[in-house]
């Protein structure tokens, strides 16, 4: 626990573990009912991804944070482990995203037609699928270490899409080491890590962080 008082808990979620929903397995929602406790989630995290995850505790709080993300005045910090390295000491990916064919989301346009311009990635207005529902995406990110092979960075996704760090990333040809969605068999955990989250709580601004885990230290 990070963060807890009548209205909000705040959790350091594991890797592994769903935030609600999974029909065979057991979810962060399920278990508290299950303690005789009921959470309503404010945002969500990948089940692969650990770190920070915001639940309200009565649905008058819970409706109040989740104006906050809709508005995009939550401030979402995370950190990743990306193979290889090679990235510029920070950037910026502004991709949109759609989603294809199995619900896997992806970028809206040809992976060719994504152009590197120094620190930015963007694709033309022209190239971006006009046939599929398209959303307006982008990543800010700045490396905190790096060699040839990988690099430890913070990502701060100013859009909340599904996927969207994952997608982004590996679509810019530095993709999350581990990640399920673009490599067969991962070995280990997914280097994703829900690090900081700021948001608005009874007139303060509050800033909940969630330790670097251990594996991530270059």
């Amino acid at each position: 626990m990070i963060l807890e008082d009548d209205a909000v808990l705040v959790l350091d979620k594991p890797v592994g573990v769903s935030v609600m929903g999974e029909r065979h397995e057991s979810d962060l929602v399920r278990m508290a009912a299950e303690a005789g406790e009921e959470l309503f989630p404010v945002h969500r995290i990948d089940k692969v991804t650990s770190g920070v995850i915001l639940f309200a505790k009565d649905l008058a709080a819970h409706g109040g944070l989740t104006r906050q993300f809709n508005k995009r005045t939550v401030e979402k910090a995370y950190l990743a482990v990306t193979s290889p390295g090679g990235l510029p000491a920070a950037g910026r990916i502004d991709l949109p995203l759609s989603v294809g064919r199995k619900n896997r989301v992806r970028i809206a346009a040809p992976r060719e037609s994504i152009v590197r311009d120094g620190d930015a990635w963007t694709v033309p207005a022209a190239e971006i699928f006009d046939s599929v529902s398209t959303y307006p995406s982008q990543t800010s990110f700045s490396v905190r270490a790096q060699d040839d092979s990988r690099a430890l960075i913070e990502a701060f996704p100013h859009t909340g899409r599904r996927h969207q760090i994952r997608v982004h990333l590996a679509w810019i040809g530095h993709p999350i080491v581990g990640d399920p969605l673009f490599e067969k068999n991962p070995a280990g955990r997914t280097f994703l890590h829900s690090w900081r989250l700021t948001f608005d709580h009874r007139g303060e601004r509050v800033t909940v962080e969630a330790p670097m885990p251990q594996e991530f230290t270059p």
